[in-house]
């Protein structure tokens, strides 16, 4: 039988990626983490994550649990809440930054789920390829594929995301087949205006094709992904939006495949805000939801 305090264990390895980061959340250390954590599973009977040098990686029955988990814990806090008399209307602003593939494909389509759950909340999106700075208040809460170096922040790892090398259908007719990662390097290529990237993690052309020749250049991926389908040329694009972008086709899935990361970062005066958890239980519901598609 599960109980709160095992789900609230499993919460805290899977967010932070590592036992010894749970353990510091936790107030316990990681050997005790360890021990709670190899119970749990054998409750289970089922592996939840998979130990590496580098931390921890979750299992397809880790991820099956987590959707539960982070559920559980809603209902359980929205429950205290009430019984405390703490129960009240969530209103105001936030203000979200994203960079624009996550904010346009993953938090713009579900804006109407969020209105319906919080009618009273604005929120405000801001689905960007630059850097903004909490320090400066220009956002509530920032997602990030850089991780923040270490200083006065909240910072949270969200999930891991894949891009693809990709293609028109029409543009594959029209140019000789590409067999191997030998045929990537001489195609004409969409990217990013390399002065105009402000995140290190949007750095990953060179990872593909040092020498790639590109023959459009914009500081938005959406556009990038729409030139892409105009045939213009090949693209490394977003898995979550472009598998469902009428007339692209993925290219070398099994040898081009660049991992990257998403995170969540806030101040930590705002890490109580109500304002604030509603948002982010929002961008965990969503991440649940994609997670098979990222």
């Amino acid at each position: 039988m599960l109980h709160w305090d095992d789900l609230r264990l499993f919460l805290a390895v899977a967010r932070a990626g590592r036992l010894t980061s749970a353990g510091q959340a936790l107030g316990v250390n990681h050997t005790t983490v360890a021990r709670r954590l190899t119970a749990l599973e054998e409750a289970l009977g089922a592996r939840l994550f998979d130990r590496t040098s580098r931390g921890v990686a979750m299992t397809a029955a880790g991820a099956l649990l987590l959707d539960h988990a982070e559920r559980a814990e809603r209902e359980f806090e929205a429950a205290a809440a009430a019984l405390s008399g703490r129960a009240e209307a969530i209103a105001g602003e936030v203000r979200l930054a994203t960079p624009e593939a996550f904010g346009t494909y993953i938090v713009a389509p579900n804006i109407a789920d969020f209105h319906a759950r919080y009618p009273d909340l604005l929120l405000e999106l801001m689905p960007e390829s630059r850097a903004v700075s909490l320090a400066n208040r220009e956002a509530d809460i920032a997602i990030t594929v850089d991780r923040p170096p270490r200083g006065k922040l909240v910072v949270r790892k969200l999930c891991d995301y894949q891009l693809g090398l990709y293609a028109s259908a029409d543009y594959l007719a029209r140019h000789p087949p590409i067999r191997s990662a030998q045929d990537v390097a001489a195609q004409p290529f969409v990217a990013y205006i390399d002065q105009m990237i402000d995140m290190r993690g949007l750095r990953y052309l060179s990872e593909v094709a040092g020498e790639a020749r590109p023959v459009f250049r914009s500081s938005s991926i959406v556009a990038q992904q729409k030139a892409v389908a105009s045939g213009v040329g090949l693209g490394l694009l977003h898995r979550f939006s472009a598998d469902s972008e009428p007339g692209l086709v993925r290219i070398l899935p099994n040898e081009v495949e660049i991992t990257r990361s998403y995170w969540l970062v806030l101040r930590p005066e705002h890490q109580k805000s109500p304002r604030t958890r509603a948002v982010i239980a929002f961008i965990d519901d969503l991440l649940a939801r994609y997670r098979a598609l990222l």
